[in-house]
């Protein structure tokens, strides 16, 4: 037992309940979360040694508190378990770094025309949503396809609703232009139950439908129907004949690989869909003491709390709480889950395709890693930083004529970006074009009062924002190291008939402090390579910020014209229309139906729109 009394105490006083435990360091912070049928049980085998696990005696020389909170079932502490690790991800509990939602495509057949969308989350319980997608570019490929075989619309309710006349999708065949009625609702709804038959993988059936389609189509006469059903046919049997890996079964299955490398797990899910194989989802090596029990278990709850589960789970190795894990999952899918613990046949094969998905995942990871440590180590040597540049955060202006200025500072660990790190600031001082004063501004408020330093400050420009940045730092007394990274600037003389002059930019260099030329990287393409991310990192980012208030003032400037309409209003029609685009081409009776308006004000808005309509001819 623990020597601290304190401690002692809640370990006996532990509840014979089910529920969770929080373990807390000398800090106050919460370092591991655990979830037990039997809490006293639970706690009491930390210091009985029957808890065998590597990590229970590693943790019991950290721990200095504890705290229960218990549940009506273990199903309910398994779901407070995975909120509260989400919530403040201890340090020792294993943690999917790439446990964010995936893609799915949702369908929502209540719609009168469905359409198929990217989605991140359920939104709406009684839509049909397929997946998930391993990642956005195949979730992106898959909605290419299948709106190629099956032209439903694309665009959004609002620009349904109020478009003037078929869209571009339409003229190229990839929508049937339902917005103007230039298709039956039955055919329609054929086209959406072909494509939720696709996704679902009834694939057989589809194919049996579509043969079936094709011949009445023919019989009727109807040649031009025929052949775009032909047409159809063929796409399907091309894709299918793709897949090249098919299971034993029509299940859909998911099949989790492990490959483990001192004390470093490399995680990779096989997604099998009606017996194919449709992709896998490579995760991010996670370091733990914990065994590969009970990083099993953590996936399969981080995974699925939002993702749906398939038939049947393939997996190494058995794992803590099966039975409640399987009813949790039971109770999202509204059926079983099968766990298999993959011995030989075809399962074992699968679970070796997915073991090795997650050893060649580690190889390039760590390939990357060596390379990126490389290029820190190159930087330091070639640049004669002081330390190697671990942390760096980079800083660029955006602006148009001094107006909407802003600036960005984007942070990079250990060669990748820390989107937690980076700010976005309002430039507040100038507004006429000063880049250097606007670098100014935005880095003396960057190094004003306390905050992590970086190992390297980079600013996007020449000499000038250089000597901007160390004359901030040198009235704030900070030491860091600073360089500049912009294009060199090199004058060209032509002569032809008369001497012309002209500026041509080559590749970017770097520009130190106290030194005249700048430094050329070009032997060095792994470290140039990675400053240019981190400059083009910072540029996207001021960019995109500056689009985004440029655009906000070019909405208010157009509704601030019209008399009555407050910043309410404004707010209530840009909610309701989507887009001033679609305020201006509203008919009197949409304005008059939008929630919030008076009939009054409706003539107003669409009077304005109106007489600027008519100007414009």
């Amino acid at each position: 037992m623990p020597e601290n009394t304190v401690l002692k105490e809640k370990f006996l006083s532990a509840p014979r309940l089910p529920g969770i435990y929080m373990m807390k360091d000398a800090q106050g912070r919460i370092i591991y979360i655990g979830k037990a049928n039997n809490l006293k049980n639970r706690i009491g085998s930390y210091f009985t040694g029957k808890d065998t696990r590597p990590m229970a005696p590693f943790l019991l020389t950290r721990i200095v508190d504890v705290e229960f909170i218990t549940t009506s079932t273990p199903k309910e502490a398994l779901i407070l378990e995975n909120n509260l690790i989400k919530k403040y991800r201890p340090r020792y509990n294993v943690l999917l770094r790439d446990d964010k939602t995936y893609y799915h495509l949702s369908l929502d057949p209540a719609e009168r025309y469905p359409r198929l969308r990217l989605v991140r989350k359920r939104v709406n319980d009684a839509a049909l949503y397929f997946g998930p997608y391993p990642s956005g570019m195949a979730a992106k490929e898959t909605l290419k396809f299948v709106q190629q075989i099956f032209p439903l619309r694309s665009c959004r309710n609002l620009d349904f609703k109020f478009r003037s006349r078929p869209c571009l999708e339409y003229q190229i065949g990839r929508c049937l232009a339902p917005c103007k009625g230039l298709v039956d609702e039955k055919d329609y709804s054929m086209l959406v139950e072909g494509t939720v038959a696709f996704l679902q993988g009834h694939r057989k059936e589809l194919i049996s439908g579509l043969n079936k389609q094709m011949e009445e189509a023919s019989s009727n006469l109807n040649y031009e129907e025929a052949a775009r059903l032909r047409d159809r046919l063929f796409a399907l049997k091309h894709a299918l004949e793709k897949q090249h890996v098919d299971s034993v079964t029509e299940k859909d299955q998911d099949v989790l690989g492990v490959y483990a490398d001192a004390g470093v797990y490399s995680l990779c899910l096989l997604f099998i869909r009606s017996g194919k194989l449709m992709g896998s989802k490579s995760f991010t090596p996670v370091k733990t003491k914990a065994d590969l029990s009970e990083i099993v278990s953590s996936v399969l709850q981080q995974y699925y709390e939002s993702n749906n589960p398939p038939e049947e789970i393939i997996l190494p190795c058995n794992f803590p709480d099966e039975k409640v894990i399987a009813e949790w999952l039971a109770d999202k899918k509204g059926k079983g889950v099968v766990f298999t613990i993959a011995m030989r046949g075809a399962k074992k094969a699968l679970l070796d395709m997915a073991c090795a998905n997650a050893r060649e995942n580690f190889m390039v990871l760590q390939k990357k890693e060596e390379q990126k440590n490389t290029a820190l180590v190159i930087l330091r040597d070639k640049l004669a930083l002081g330390k190697l540049p671990q942390r760096v955060e980079c800083f660029d202006i955006s602006n148009i004529g001094g107006k909407n200025a802003v600036g960005s500072m984007v942070v990079f660990q250990n060669g990748e970006p820390v989107k937690s790190g980076y700010r976005r600031f309002r430039v507040k001082t100038i507004d006429v074009p000063d880049d250097y004063g606007m670098m100014r501004e935005v880095l003396a408020r960057r190094f004003t009062g306390t905050g992590t330093m970086p190992d390297l400050l980079v600013v996007d420009g020449g000499k000038g924002q250089l000597n901007i940045a160390l004359s901030v730092l040198k009235d704030l007394k900070i030491k860091l190291d600073v360089i500049g990274l912009a294009k060199e600037e090199h004058r060209m003389f032509f002569s032809k008939g008369s001497v012309k002059e002209k500026t041509l930019k080559c590749q970017d260099r770097v520009y130190l402090p106290g030194r005249k030329d700048a430094v050329s990287l070009a032997s060095s393409p792994s470290a140039l390579t990675l400053l240019q991310h981190v400059r083009d990192e910072a540029h996207r980012f001021a960019v995109s910020y500056h689009r985004r208030l440029r655009q906000k003032d070019d909405l208010k400037s157009i509704l601030d014209e019209i008399p009555d309409v407050g910043s309410r209003r404004k707010n209530i029609l840009l909610r309701h229309f989507g887009s001033v685009k679609n305020i201006r081409e509203a008919s009197l009776e949409d304005l008059r139906n939008t929630p919030g308006l008076d009939k009054k004000l409706a003539q107003k808005i669409y009077s304005y729109f109106k007489n600027e309509r008519d100007y414009s001819r």
